[in-house]
C-alpha cells in the first residue's frame, strides 16, 4: 500500500477485534492502480490540456499542489514550478512519484 498511511482509522466490530481499515481516498486510488499502468482519465488531461503527467495525476488523486508539496516538504510555489517543468530531474520525479504513492514510470512522459 501507499507509503502516506497517517490517517488510517481502525474500527472494531462487536466482539472488539480490528473489523475494517478506512485510509484516505487518494491513497486507495494509488492502492488500486495496476503497477505501471496510467489511467485513462490521467492520459486524457495530458493530451486534452496539454498538462503534465504530475499535474493531471495529483489531480486524478484529488491532491492539491499545497498537500503534495507538503508530502516533499517544500513549499506550494517551488512545488508548481517541478509540476510545471516538461522534463523534470530524476530525482525530483522520484520524490513526486512516492508522494503521489505511483511509482517513477507512471509519471514519465516517454
Amino acid at each position: 500500500m501507499n507509503a502516506h498511511t497517517e490517517n488510517v482509522q481502525i474500527i472494531n466490530g462487536p466482539d472488539g477485534a480490528p473489523a475494517y481499515v478506512v485510509i484516505p481516498y487518494q491513497d486507495y486510488l494509488a492502492s488500486h492502480t495496476e503497477p505501471d499502468l496510467i489511467p485513462n482519465e490521467v492520459v486524457g488531461m495530458v493530451v486534452n490540456e496539454d498538462t503534465t503527467m504530475v499535474a493531471a495525476w495529483r489531480r486524478y488523486l484529488g491532491l492539491t499542489q499545497a498537500q503534495v508539496a507538503k508530502r516533499i516538504g517544500i513549499s506550494q510555489s517551488a512545488y508548481a514550478q517541478q509540476e510545471a517543468a516538461r522534463k523534470p530531474r530524476q530525482a525530483t520525479l522520484e520524490k513526486i512519484a512516492t508522494a503521489l504513492g505511483i511509482t517513477v514510470e507512471q509519471l514519465s512522459e516517454e
